[in-house]
């Protein structure tokens, strides 16, 4: 097996399925190999972290890829993801996240711990109420998805009654970030993104006529008063990039980890006794079955290099995220789950320039959230086969069935 096999295979549905055995098979050709036509495969933690905080390995812009591929702009998805902060580079990355962070503060978040109590409670009562004769629950459409939809949206600003439309769009529009994507899976990709940008175009026009204390007024009034730091464009590609990334990846790191708590029995006990720490449990579900699988980058310049290995401007770089997790140069038993760990750092949010804006609030979700539904449902246990997404850039479950009794 050499890189250029590891790339075909990550697109297969047999690995989708569980990428770990081709992971491991990456990690025992090297840190970083060559795929074939200026391509890089790099697996091991140190250079995927590395690589992760190297600005002169950018990502791929719309523009780089419609010189690769003329159609790209043409579907409406890519464009949108194109002008958000996700593909782009310095200067125009820079600009537009430090606006984003300035009004999506640590503080702002951290405000939001007992809205996000009172919401976990009001989700376990619901799931309590559609169990209560015994019939399984669907954990991630009755919870993982809920939880992270409505405090995203709490913070966007969006209308309670507005916010469950979205887990079927963000699934279409998400294909795009995928490795390969049908045609037919492309044009739900468009429909998406077109109907996101209606709906955001909407709620901005009306936040900008009537402010209010959400995320949507502060960056309407900022594209609105001076277009040179956010234009309108900008302005509608961020909001969806900030509805869509700031449920997807929480609504994974919760299905996530509670199939790993029906694995792993002892870790619930470890939890329930204070012998597990919440935030623990959090970085080992990260670690060992991330919600972000891989992510990719391109060297900008001559003279780079990873590992020892030339790397020309221009080459592409897939940087797998999921075997980085599980290098064993970096981790001590990396195949077992061990929520005790103290020396777990994972790469699953990314790192340097493109580092997850919504990570704590991520991590603040999992770690109110898992405790509390172990507490409410003492004999929580699954409720039928769960099915996965066949996904691999954003690994999750489609659903998970439970019973509460």
């Amino acid at each position: 097996m050499d890189g250029a096999e590891i790339i075909e295979r990550l697109m297969t549905t047999e690995v989708r399925a569980d990428p770990y055995p081709l992971y491991a098979k990456a990690l025992e050709l090297g840190p970083v190999v060559p795929a074939g036509d200026g391509m890089f495969v790099v697996s091991g933690y140190a250079a995927v972290n590395r690589v992760l905080r190297t600005p002169a390995f950018g990502v791929a812009t719309a523009d780089m890829m419609a010189g690769l591929e003329p159609a790209y702009l043409a579907h409406s998805s890519m464009a949108l993801f194109g002008r958000s902060i996700l593909q782009r580079n310095a200067p125009d990355q820079p600009r537009v996240r430090s606006l984003i962070a300035s009004v999506f503060t640590p503080r702002r978040v951290a405000a939001l711990r007992p809205a996000v109590e009172k919401a976990v409670a009001a989700l376990l009562d619901g799931m309590a109420g559609q169990g209560a004769d015994g019939s399984p629950v669907d954990f991630m459409d009755a919870f993982a998805f809920r939880l992270p939809v409505g405090v995203i949206c709490e913070l966007l600003g969006v209308p309670e009654q507005d916010r469950y439309r979205f887990r079927g769009l963000a699934s279409d529009l998400t294909v795009v970030l995928e490795i390969s994507a049908d045609p037919g899976e492309l044009t739900e990709a468009d429909r998406a993104a077109d109907e996101l940008c209606r709906y955001f175009t909407e709620l901005a026009a009306e936040r900008l006529a009537r402010p209010q204390d959400d995320l949507v007024s502060d960056l309407a009034r900022i594209a609105a008063e001076d277009g040179g730091r956010l234009s309108a464009e900008e302005l509608l590609a961020n909001l969806v990039l900030l509805l869509v990334a700031g449920f997807e990846t929480t609504t994974n790191l919760l299905g996530n980890g509670l199939a790993l708590l029906f694995r792993h029995p002892e870790a619930a006990a470890g939890l329930r006794s204070g012998a597990v720490t919440p935030a623990g449990f959090t970085d080992e579900v990260l670690r060992f079955d991330s919600p972000v699988q891989a992510t990719g980058r391109v060297a900008l310049e001559d003279g780079l290099e990873i590992d020892g290995l030339p790397v020309p401007a221009g080459s592409g770089v897939t940087l797998l995220i999921g075997a980085a997790n599980h290098d064993p140069a970096r981790y001590e038993r990396p195949g077992v789950f061990d929520p005790t760990r103290t020396d777990s750092q994972p790469l699953s949010f990314g790192g340097g320039p493109h580092f997850c804006l919504g990570s704590q609030l991520a991590r603040l979700e999992a770690e109110v959230a898992v405790p509390a539904l172990l507490d409410r449902f003492p004999r929580l246990a699954p409720g039928g086969v769960p099915t996965r997404r066949d996904r691999l850039i954003l690994r999750g479950f489609e659903t998970l069935p439970v019973t509460v009794r």
